[in-house]
């Protein structure tokens, strides 16, 4: 309930005594699961111990204070073509893979095999509005993937900014498919950590948004406040947005609580191909739209200390990447693949994931104050046969 709602209570029934503890209880503040005043500034600003001699992929001296001060830095050369190109192919396949999957099903008269790698998936999600949230919702690891989040010059970085030789990589990564125009590919600003138990609130993740073209203000490059992670805190988010399973900030909220304002502080960043951005999971950043005629292909992929909590409540655990006890350490990436974090998500939400499902429900969800439902959210109206997220007091 709104603060403005339970004050009409208070004013009707405050002569009637059979109501007094109904009335304390209903005018306390509500607290939300994801809602704290805990700050943790000094994991996401104080520069760990750096290599005297750097390795293949570290930042120079100014670069590593850049990332620290200002919470992301854009690397705009780290890649070869090729390495990315290993990418491009992989996901060729899957689009194939799920153009079949779409035409066999009856859902598509075409499998638009004549389209690029930049149109095919647009083609598909016209007959089939939704077919890039399936893509999404994929989670599996092609071998052109874990080469990429498996990167050495990738792992050398992660180690000189996490201040850690322990590494693992966080269980979410995603594969973003951003079809120009379409709102489940358009992200409002948020802090990561918000779509994380609070756990994550106190480790520190390092994100690579990857591109796989040119990205820009066009097509859909990302937003980042510059150094909106200064306090260490997590301001308010509310869930969802539009029609997707986006938690978005509190603008208000986070411009009071974090110390920033988004006219002054907001950087757009666009990112060549063979570059990446560079974030920690509690600056505030968003995607912007793509009013390209090409999708947007992008992937995001994230690390930390292998020893912290992963905080993705308790569904999923993430692939220890390095060890500094054993030099040669080899990646597991078969027990991390065994898992399908999506349907975990489905499984913590009480509701069975149909074949062409394209909804995509959460634990972060019981999080936050839900504002506003959607068919993504239906699941939480499931378990309780009602609205009950907007009704309880936490």
């Amino acid at each position: 309930m709104q603060e403005t709602e339970y004050k009409v209570i208070v004013k009707r029934y405050t002569d009637k005594a059979r109501y007094p503890l109904f009335l304390i209880k209903m005018s306390e503040p509500k607290l939300w699961p994801g809602e704290t005043d805990e700050a943790h500034p000094e994991i996401f600003n104080t520069i760990p111990p750096q290599p005297k001699v750097l390795k293949p992929g570290q930042l120079t001296e100014e670069k590593v204070k850049q990332f620290f001060d200002q919470g992301f830095l854009v690397v705009e050369k780290f890649f070869q073509p090729e390495e990315l190109n290993s990418a491009i192919d992989a996901i060729n396949t899957l689009v194939e893979e799920l153009a079949q999957k779409l035409y066999n099903g009856g859902k598509i008269k075409s499998l638009y095999s004549e389209c690029g790698f930049y149109e095919r998936l647009t083609n598909l999600e016209k007959e089939f509005p939704g077919a890039n949230i399936l893509l999404h919702k994929l989670g599996k690891l092609p071998q052109a993937f874990r080469d990429i989040w498996g990167n050495e010059r990738l792992l050398n970085l992660a180690e000189q900014l996490l201040g850690t030789a322990d590494l693992a990589g966080n269980p979410v990564w995603n594969l973003r498919t951003k079809t120009p125009q379409s709102e489940a590919a358009t992200v409002p600003w948020h802090q990561d950590a918000a779509y994380l138990d609070n756990d994550a609130y106190k480790v520190f993740l390092l994100t690579a948004w990857i591109p796989l073209l040119d990205a820009n203000a066009t097509n859909g490059c990302m937003q980042v406040v510059r150094s909106g992670h200064k306090s260490g805190k997590i301001a308010r988010h509310v869930g969802c947005w539009r029609d997707t399973w986006y938690l978005s900030l509190v603008e208000e909220d986070a411009e009071k609580k974090l110390g920033f304002t988004f006219d002054k502080d907001t950087i757009t960043c666009p990112v060549p191909f063979g570059g990446l951005l560079l974030l920690n999971n509690v600056v505030p950043h968003r995607s912007l739209d793509n009013f390209s005629d090409k999708i947007r292909w992008s992937l995001d992929l994230r690390w930390q200390d292998a020893n912290k909590s992963v905080g993705f409540f308790g569904l999923k655990n993430g692939v220890q990447m390095r060890s500094s006890s054993d030099p040669n350490f080899k990646i597991d990436w078969e027990t991390f693949d065994a898992v399908s974090r999506h349907d975990k998500q489905f499984e913590s939400m009480n509701t069975v994931e149909e074949e062409f499902d394209t909804t995509i429900p959460g634990p972060w969800m019981k999080q936050w104050e839900l504002v506003h439902h959607n068919r993504h959210t239906k699941a939480l109206e499931k378990q309780d046969g009602s609205s009950w997220h907007n009704l309880i007091v936490g």
